[in-house]
């Protein structure tokens, strides 16, 4: 490997490095300790010292330098791992390098031109694959010695190398970490003591930072039961975050794909970098804080002042830039902020250089004016770029008509900061697909109707519109404190459709996408799939006892809202608590914003609920109970099992506790998600427990707490609900409220935020990330068990091995994943399917697999026999194996008796398995996702096994000619090797003699007698020596078998010959050194250490 010219002193300091080579201008050396000679003490301490100073010497123990002869200085330009790499590049230097030196004058001129030389070959092989590193060079050794070391396939890309400490025991380790796309690998060096550690991260049950006694802070690895722990980081919280985004990665792309679809800035594996992975975080933060669509990136981030003119002053902030939209934030993130869609801006103008400010205007008479801004002149480009506003002085009519109303409010700005009524804002309207919401139709306000509940609804109302006076109204809303007070005390019957669009992201989705909505209606009305039959069923349970839902309007406007969604996102479809949630959103907005609002909830603000695992809701479930423990200590103290908490509190997570509270109340529960997140949920959650604390603490059993809290439910009450009696929800829980005195939502709703409002966003999304690890692999493990239980009826595996047997089964699955996107493997693997099918295995992944476990090595990995097992065992034809086929064809190999044994080898020769094409193309059955699940086709399936018999060796056709020729060769390949091997030849010959003969009598004593027939019996007699004592070959035996099948079929031209299993088997059974081979015993546990050993390299080596 060429390296950058780095300049060394003293060519061999301390003398650890032996001059192999020289010339006038090049030296080649060799590391002391390595190659003829190597090892012993030297060895041992130069190993250590290349380890623990990071030297490339490690891996690269040759290399070559450049100097000229009047100077002490010399050039380190090229290194390489073997004699003969670095022997290539010396003959380079030698052939193409030497004769142009001799030309030059002075010492300087020859070592620039082979600075330059040197640095033009790295150039040229870096140009692709190093463009994206911060230092290409450094990380050009660092990747070297990531190969040599860890012996990964070459298409595994490195993102990041740390030194750090590894903790084996009590004994800390010095080396360096790597991570790469896939694999977080260790490696150590001391005195001989070698320390490699693979770890794959889609097997990390738990990462976290810890810190205790001994390590002051470290990272805790939690890896199949195994602890470890990395210290001294230098970069701690870098290298955490950079953990974390990879295992996260690793888990959406192979667990979690639903989500994983969304994510295109990670979809190629291969391209994965540290600036790629630190800006798609950064993209990710900024698209949740602003509630953007998943196609937002950020893209600019400037830091400026805004003028506020409800405060009357500038606050410092930072402006964030996206392809469509341009937010600001204040420093503290609570104060302010505000988020303007490109398509609502149409000018902006640069009123004071001086001050490096500019302004934006906006529809609807509104400007906001950012000063201080470092590059205000690449800002206001951008945001012109993106709005399609011209820069130029020659704009049309219209846009100078533009240009001169922003100038007057910015001039007015200016004078009269005081005047806040240039932030009002005009209501966007927008026309829905089917009428208002269904609120406004079974419930409408009488304007005359002035009872105390009414007035103290008009007054929210006067003070929402004082709020949108002075703080603006629609998509470029300030959001501030005051807004989040407003909406603690309850946000206004008439405005609850509107701010939810707001609050949510959804106003632009649907401003974004017109006309979807009702193209979706149109294509997905009348379609028939599972997700379609599960709605139809969950309608009427919606809300049954609001007026809405028991009429064909509010049935039908959430048959086609839920329907367009699932045909929208097929891969969630329906999952149940949708339609509740659903329901509610009709109830306050139009059909088409209910529809965006559905969406903004299932995509983004509560990712992974609605899936066929929910497993964002068990995520959340686990926050929780870490929120619990940290902020309800006296009720962890006395309920050391918190489990029960996320038992109950699933329903809260899933429908935001609509099911489990008065539909009056549970609106304002809405009202602070849309706005606050999962974090309204959480706090809400822990306002509950708290208010019960005392009546938890003494309960006996958990049925006891659900009473507890089912009654709690039932006395939280809306006083200000203007909702008549008709349309207010029952209890849902039971009817006796007097244990409980009637609390108030606004009550509750305000004490949660008072108590628990400090909980900060960022600790909720960081507590995610680490719990997401945890709750993935324990379903992972869940699905492991369950097949594992199904499996052990049928076979004779111990738990353990069969254990061992589905984590070489799964990772065979992952490993051709993890370098493409395209692998037939995850197209495959669908969560939602029943255990067993879950992780199946195509042809290519069986053979490699199947060839490391198989007890008798004659299947390697591209021969026919193979593609003939995987036939054999691949029941339903459809391509693939799943792992209750692949461990009986393992245990009728193992443990099976010889007669099942041999009968697995002779049903290879035979149909289905053998008179395929053998070109290795498999069958595939047609897709089995979602709504094209054939559930006849599984029934009947179902039934076949119920009532599939016993196999009897009865059952088998015979083989014919071709086939048992064939059936001959695999008996040898799997007696080749053996220390039997020449006995068990001849056996086989002799068995095919037998049976040859065998069956010539047979058939002449079908046939009429001839005196020329006679003879034969003879000849074939006196052939039967020679064959068995030129028989000690494979070859050998096959040009008998031949011989003997040509002479037994002389006059038999036309007429092939063929076997029974019986016979097969009786021939067999007379030769005891064959029936000792098939009944020697395999020890597993040996051939499953082998296989996890050599499942990776073969990999590395394919």
């Amino acid at each position: 490997m060429w390296l950058k010219p780095d300049e060394i002193l003293l060519k061999n300091a301390f003398k650890l490095w032996v001059t192999e080579e020289d010339n006038k201008y090049f030296v080649l050396q060799r590391r002391r300790g390595y190659g003829e000679g190597g090892g012993g003490l030297t060895g041992l301490l130069v190993g250590t010292l290349d380890t623990v100073l990071d030297s490339t010497s490690k891996v690269a123990p040759y290399r070559i330098l450049h100097h000229t002869p009047d100077s002490q200085v010399y050039w380190s330009i090229a290194c390489g791992v073997t004699k003969e790499e670095i022997v290539q590049h010396w003959d380079w230097l030698q052939q193409t390098i030497m004769r142009t030196l001799s030309v030059f004058d002075s010492s300087e001129d020859i070592t620039s031109f082979v600075q330059g030389k040197i640095r033009g070959l790295i150039a040229e092989e870096g140009k692709t694959s190093l463009v994206l590193e911060e230092d290409p060079e450094k990380f050009r050794e660092a990747l070297l010695r990531f190969e040599k070391w860890f012996e990964l396939p070459p298409k595994e890309k490195l993102v990041t190398y740390y030194s750090c400490s590894y903790w084996k025991g009590k004994v800390p380790c010095q080396g360096w970490l790597y991570l790469s796309t896939n694999f977080m690998c260790f490696y150590s060096y001391l005195l001989g003591a070698e320390v490699k550690l693979i770890i794959s991260w889609d097997e990390i049950w738990r990462l976290e930072k810890t810190s205790n006694v001994i390590l002051t802070e470290s990272i805790h690895v939690l890896v199949h039961g195994e602890d470890h722990y990395f210290s001294m980081l230098m970069h701690l919280n870098e290298t955490f975050v950079i953990m974390e985004q990879l295992a996260d990665y690793s888990i959406k792309r192979l667990f979690d794909k639903e989500a994983f679809q969304r994510e295109p800035a990670l979809s190629d594996p291969l391209q994965i970098t540290k600036r790629g992975l630190e800006a798609h975080a950064k993209s990710e933060q900024f698209r949740t804080f602003f509630r953007l669509p998943k196609e937002e990136n950020l893209l600019e981030v400037h830091e400026s002042f805004l003028w506020v003119p409800f405060s009357h002053f500038n606050t410092l902030g930072k402006i964030c830039l996206s392809e469509s939209y341009l937010c600001f934030a204040s420093q503290d993130g609570s104060q302010c902020h505000v988020i303007i869609p490109m398509r609502e801006v149409i000018n902006v103008e640069k009123p004071d250089s001086g001050n490096r400010a500019l302004t934006v205007c906006v529809r609807g008479k509104r400007a906001l004016r950012f000063s201080e801004v470092r590059d205000y002149q690449r800002l206001a480009n951008s945001i012109r770029s993106r709005c399609g506003i011209s820069a130029s002085p020659q704009h049309s009519a219209s846009s100078q008509a533009i240009r001169g109303e922003c100038q007057s409010l910015i001039n007015h700005f200016d004078d009269n900061p005081e005047d806040v009524t240039l932030m009002v804002g005009q209501k966007d309207s927008s026309k829905a697909v089917s009428t208002e919401a269904l609120m406004t139709v079974f419930h409408p306000q009488d304007v005359e109707n002035l009872d105390p509940k009414m007035l103290k609804e008009k007054m929210k109302e006067q003070s929402w519109n004082i709020h949108f006076s002075e703080y603006g109204r629609g998509t470029s809303m300030f959001f501030t404190r005051k807004t989040r007070d407003l909406i603690v005390r309850g946000v206004p019957e008439a405005l609850r459709g509107e701010l939810w669009m707001l609050f949510s992201g959804a106003v632009n989705d649907m401003a974004t996408h017109p006309g979807y909505y009702s193209d979706l209606v149109e294509q997905s009305l009348g379609t028939s799939t599972l997700a379609t039959d599960e709605i139809e069923r969950d309608l009427h349970r919606s809300l049954p006892e609001h007026p809405a839902f028991q009429s064909d309007t509010g049935i039908s406007a959430l048959r086609r809202v839920l329907t367009a969604y699932a045909y929208r996102n097929p891969k969630i479809g329906y999952c149940q608590a949708m339609n509740i949630l659903t329901s509610v959103l009709l109830l306050y907005a139009k059909e088409e914003e209910a529809f965006w609002l559905l969406v903004a909830v299932c995509e983004r603000m509560l990712p992974d609920y609605f899936n066929r695992r929910i497993i964002g809701a068990l995520v959340d479930q686990a926050v929780f109970e870490d929120l619990i423990r940290e902020h309800l200590p006296q009720l962890v103290e006395n309920m050391t099992d918190l489990s029960f908490f996320s038992s109950v509190s699933l329903s809260w997570f899933l429908t935001l506790f609509i099911s489990v509270l008065p539909i009056e109340s549970a609106v304002n529960v809405v009202d602070c998600f849309f706005y606050d997140g999962i974090k309204a949920i959480l706090q809400l959650g822990l306002a509950v427990l708290d208010y019960n604390m005392g009546a938890l603490i003494s309960c006996h059993d958990d049925a006891e707490a659900v009473t507890i809290l089912n009654k709690f439910f039932d006395s939280v009450t809306n006083k200000d609900s203007p909702l008549p009696s008709t349309v207010q929800q029952a209890s849902v829980g039971s009817n006796d409220k007097t244990s409980h005195l009637n609390v108030d939502i606004s009550e509750l709703i305000r004490e949660a935020y008072e108590k628990y409002g400090n909980i900060r966003s960022e600790e909720i999304e960081s507590s995610r990330k680490r719990n997401k690890l945890h709750v993935i692999q324990t379903l992972e493990d869940t699905t492991k068990q369950n097949v594992i239980r199904v499996v052990t009826q049928e076979v004779r595996f111990s738990a353990s091995h069969l254990d061992g047997l589905y984590n070489l089964f799964k990772r065979q699955h992952f490993l051709c994943c993890y370098w493409t996107m395209k692998s037939p493997a995850l197209l495959h693997h669908d969560p939602s399917l029943a255990y067993l099918e879950q992780y199946q295995l195509g042809f290519q992944q069986f053979s490699v697999l199947f060839s490391l476990l198989e007890p008798w090595a004659f299947c390697n990995v591209k021969s026919a026999v193979s593609l003939w097992v995987f036939r054999l065992i691949d029941e339903n034809q459809d391509g693939l194996v799943n792992f209750k086929e692949f461990c009986y064809a393992l245990d009728t190999l193992y443990s099976g008796s010889f007669t099942n044994k041999l009968k697995f080898l002779f049903k290879l020769h035979l149909p289905p398995a053998f008179d395929l094409p053998q070109d290795g193309v498999i069958k595939k059955s047609p897709e089995r996702g979602r709504g094209k699940v054939d559930l006849q086709a599984y029934l009947k399936q179902w039934q076949n096994e119920i009532l599939k018999k016993e196999e009897t060796i009865k059952d088998l056709p015979r083989i014919n000619q071709t086939q048992f020729i064939q059936f001959s060769k695999t008996l040898y390949n799997i007696f080749h090797g053996d220390p039997e091997e020449e006995s068990l030849y001849r056996a086989v010959a002799h068995v095919t003699s037998l049976l040859l003969r065998m069956e010539e009598v047979g058939r002449r004593l079908q046939e009429p007698s001839s005196p020329s027939e006679s003879t034969k019996p003879a000849a074939a007699d006196e052939e039967e020596p020679s064959t068995e004592e030129t028989a000690t070959t494979p070859e050998s035996s096959d040009t008998s078998s031949s011989r003997n099948s040509q002479d037994a079929g002389t006059d038999l031209t036309e007429i092939e010959w063929s076997f029974s299993f019986e016979q097969v088997l009786a021939s067999l059974l007379n030769e005891p050194t064959v029936v000792r081979f098939f009944e020697r015993p395999v020890d597993v546990q040996t051939k499953l250490g082998q296989a996890r050993v050599s499942q990776l390299k073969l990999k590395a080596n394919q």
